[in-house]
């Protein structure tokens, strides 16, 4: 639908001087645009294909002062915009503060947001990290709703079917790590991932995955600096392709299903790191199906 926001016109514009055509195309202009702003004013929260008339209106004005294009200064251009265009405010993470936004690559949306802890000595636990979960809602009824459109968002909610073809399937998914701990190195997170992902490995695909790992892995190199509010990216792509990102900038891709659904599991599998952020993802899947 499309959004006009109009300045106040206070006054109409002065009578033509006959002897100035320039002068007179200008005001003529003026007067256009006055009057398109009020027709477009009338119909600010309708839709223009209700409102015809109004419609062809401002089109016919728009079209017939062809000497006078828009300047992108003039208040009445800055403020015709499509609402669709209007960007959803980031989410904040309220334990750590941490900012995602509610769109990533122009498609995913977020769908939950969680932190990683993890345990010091068995003392005390650390915030490691907040992270972000986004999908293509395009993707997730083309791959899934034939087999679980028909069912109830409860019914799904805690349905390990569902959760399992999602890991395996062959949907957009990113997960947007964003650091918290200052003091956090690559060479910790490579050491973490060995740890998490290699688990996963073994769980999906058995023992002989060392290679696949160390081809993971061996992207965070020990150079790479990382900080607080650091950025990493984890994008499963179509045809199984896990994307990894630091801070924007790409550092590698894999193709390899189990390496995707390993890295996922982490966050949406059977033991998350986080199990709030995982019933948030799940609930805000299921209820992509009841969209049309």
């Amino acid at each position: 639908m499309v959004s006009l926001r109009f300045p106040f016109f206070s006054s109409f514009p002065p009578p033509i001087n006959p002897n100035s055509s320039a002068s007179s195309r200008r005001i003529l202009t003026a007067a256009g645009v006055t009057i398109a702003a009020s027709c477009a004013g009338i119909a600010v929260t309708h839709n223009s294909e209700k409102h015809p008339f109004l419609q062809n209106t401002l089109d016919f004005i728009l079209t017939h002062f062809p000497n006078s294009p828009p300047s992108s200064s003039s208040p009445f251009w800055a403020s015709l915009s499509l609402s669709s265009d209007i960007q959803p405010p980031p989410v904040t993470e309220s334990r750590t503060g941490s900012s995602f936004p509610s769109l990533l690559n122009a498609s995913q949306k977020l769908l939950g947001i969680g932190l990683r802890k993890k345990s010091v000595f068995g003392l005390k636990n650390i915030d490691v990290y907040a992270f972000g979960v986004y999908a293509d809602e395009d993707d997730v009824k083309k791959n899934l709703k034939e087999k679980y459109g028909k069912f109830s968002a409860s019914d799904l909610e805690d349905n390990k079917g569902f959760s399992d073809d999602l890991l395996e399937s062959d949907v957009n998914l990113t997960v947007r790590l964003q650091i918290v701990y200052s003091r956090l190195s690559v060479r910790s997170v490579r050491s973490a991932f060995e740890d998490s992902v290699g688990s996963r490995l073994q769980k999906f695909g058995g023992l002989d995955n060392k290679e696949l790992l160390h081809r993971f892995t061996s992207l965070f190199k020990d150079e790479m600096k990382l900080s607080k509010g650091s950025v990493i990216e984890l994008s499963r792509e179509h045809g199984h392709v896990l994307r990894t990102k630091i801070d924007g900038e790409e550092i590698g891709s894999i193709q390899s299903k189990l390496l995707c659904q390993s890295v996922l599991d982490l966050y949406i599998g059977e033991d998350p790191f986080d199990e709030q952020a995982k019933k948030d993802v799940m609930h805000k899947l299921v209820t992509v199906f009841e969209k049309n």
